[in-house]
C-alpha cells in the first residue's frame, strides 16, 4: 500500500460518481491528507443493489480526516454540473483536481443495446467527462497542481475490444480521446492522464456485471486510489498519459501486489481494453486451469471435442437435475453449438422436474448462449469459467443477464461431476 505524504491537504478535489467503489476510494485516501471533497455523485437515497449515497461517503470522507461536500449531480445535467462547481468554489476557494470517475455500462452488442441505453452511456462517460472538465477548467487553471484524471482506458484499436460490446467501447474511448485533446490544449497549465486498471477491480458494479464468486478474481478498489494518489503527487508537465495501475505503483517502488488481491495467489481476471502482452496472460492463466483469448489469432480449425462429449456432458447435466434446482433456478437455457457434435441443446429448468435434450426448447428460452462445443465442455467442466468466456469474446449471450448468471452457480455445483 502507498504510504500518504500529506501532500494533498488543503487541496479541493471534484469527483464524480464518489458515492461508491472507485470514486470513493480515491476521495478517502485523499481525505487522509486533510483534503476538501466534493463528492458530485447522483445516489441520495440508498439502492437495494448499490449501497452507499453522497451523505454516507461525506461522513466516511469527514471520519478520514477530510472535508466533505455532498452534491446531488447528474453528470449528464449542465445546471447541475455548474451548481456543483460554484458550491465548490464557493465553500473551499477553488479547485485543484477533478476526478472524472461517473460511468455507464452495458456489455451488449449492436443489436442487443436500445438506444436508451446507448444514449446513456455516451451522455454519461463521453459528455458527461467533456463537461465537467469544461465546468472546472477555468478554477483548474488558478490551481498549483491543477490535475484532470479520467477513469478510462488506453485507446487500444484492436476489434477484438469493439466487436462484442461497440457501444460502451465508444463511450469509454470518449473519455480517453478527452485526454489526448485536452492535454495538449491545456499543456503547462493542467496535467490530463487517464487511469485504468490492469485487473479487474471489485464493486458492487463489478458483483452484478459479473455475478457471484467474481470477487475472488478481483483486485481492491485500493490499488486505484494508491495509483490515483501517485498521480496527483506529480508536476503538471506530466500530462496525456495513460497509465496503467500496476505500473505507476511499479514505478513508486511497490513491489508487493497481494495486498491488493481480494483472495491472495488467485489467478486475476484482466481487464477489458489492455493486451500488452497476450502471450504472458494467456500462459499464465491457462496455467491455472481456464482459458483466456485476448487477441484475435489467424482462424484455426476447431480442436475436435471428445467423441460425444456434449452428448455426455448433457447426460451428467440431467442426472444432477432436481426440484430443488428447478426451483430455485426457474429459467430456460438454449445452447447454440458449433463445431462437431454441435447444434442446438437445450437446459429447461422451468419445468417440474427439469429436461434436458437436442433440439428447441418447448418454450421460448429465457438465455441463448453462443459457443464452441470444445468450449461448452470446458465450461461445464470447470476449465473454463463463463464470465472469462463471455468476456474474451468466446461465449455470446442473449437475454436475461441474471439468469446466464445463476446457471454459472449451477455449473459450479456441478463441475465436481464432470
Amino acid at each position: 500500500m502507498l504510504p500518504n505524504t500529506g501532500k494533498l491537504a488543503g487541496c479541493t478535489v471534484f469527483i464524480t460518481g464518489a458515492s461508491r467503489g472507485i470514486g470513493k476510494a480515491i476521495a478517502l485516501k485523499a481525505a487522509k491528507d486533510g483534503a476538501n471533497i466534493v463528492i458530485a455523485a447522483k445516489t441520495t437515497q440508498a439502492h437495494p443493489k448499490l449501497p452507499g449515497t453522497i451523505y454516507t461517503a461525506a461522513e466516511e470522507i469527514e471520519a478520514a480526516g477530510g472535508k466533505a461536500l455532498p452534491c446531488a449531480v447528474d453528470v449528464r445535467d449542465e445546471q447541475q454540473i455548474n451548481n456543483a462547481v460554484e458550491k465548490a468554489v464557493e465553500q473551499f476557494g477553488g479547485i485543484d483536481i477533478l476526478v472524472n470517475n461517473a460511468s455507464a455500462i452495458s456489455l451488449t452488442n449492436t443489436l442487443e443495446t436500445p438506444m436508451k441505453r446507448v444514449d446513456l452511456m455516451m451522455n454519461v462517460n463521453t459528455r458527461g467527462t467533456y463537461l465537467t472538465s469544461k465546468a472546472c477548467i477555468p478554477y483548474l487553471k488558478k490551481s498549483k497542481i491543477a490535475h484532470i484524471l479520467n477513469l478510462s482506458p488506453p485507446l487500444n484499436l484492436n476489434p477484438l475490444w469493439f466487436k462484442q460490446h461497440c457501444a460502451y467501447t465508444i463511450a469509454k474511448y470518449g473519455m480517453s480521446m478527452c485526454v489526448l485533446g485536452m492535454a495538449e490544449e491545456f499543456k503547462g497549465e493542467i496535467a490530463v492522464n487517464a487511469l485504468w486498471p490492469k485487473t479487474a477491480i471489485h464493486t458492487a458494479a463489478m458483483d452484478m456485471l459479473g455475478g457471484s464468486g467474481i470477487e475472488s478474481q478481483c483486485r481492491k478498489v485500493d490499488i486505484i486510489a494508491d495509483a490515483a494518489y501517485s498521480i496527483f503527487k506529480k508536476p503538471k508537465s506530466f500530462t496525456g498519459n495513460f497509465i496503467i495501475d500496476e505500473n505507476i505503483l511499479r514505478e513508486e517502488g511497490v513491489k508487493n501486489f497481494d495486498v491488493y488481491a481480494i483472495k491472495p495467489g488467485h489467478p486475476l481476471l484482466p481487464d477489458f481494453f489492455l493486451d500488452e502482452h497476450p502471450d504472458t496472460i494467456i500462459k499464465k492463466v491457462e496455467s491455472r486451469g481456464a482459458v483466456l483469448e485476448l487477441k484475435e489469432e489467424k482462424p484455426q480449425p476447431p480442436p475436435k471435442p471428445r467423441s460425444g462429449a456434449v452428448e455426455e456432458t448433457f447426460r451428467i447435466v440431467k442426472d444432477s437435475l432436481t426440484d430443488d434446482v428447478v426451483k430455485a433456478t426457474q429459467a430456460i437455457y438454449q445452447f447454440e453449438l458449433s463445431g462437431e457434435d454441435g447444434g442446438m441443446w437445450f437446459l429447461d429448468l422451468k419445468s417440474k422436474g427439469g429436461n434436458v435434450g437436442y433440439g428447441e426448447p418447448s418454450h421460448q428460452a429465457d438465455v441463448v448462449m453462443s459457443m464452441s462445443t470444445d468450449d461448452f465442455v470446458k465450461m461445464f467442466s470447470g476449465k473454463l469459467k463463463p464470465t472469462m468466456a463471455f468476456m474474451s469474446g468466446k461465449l455470446k449471450i442473449k437475454g436475461n443477464m441474471a439468469l446466464a448468471i445463476k446457471l454459472e452457480k449451477l455449473m459450479n455445483q456441478m463441475n465436481a461431476r464432470l
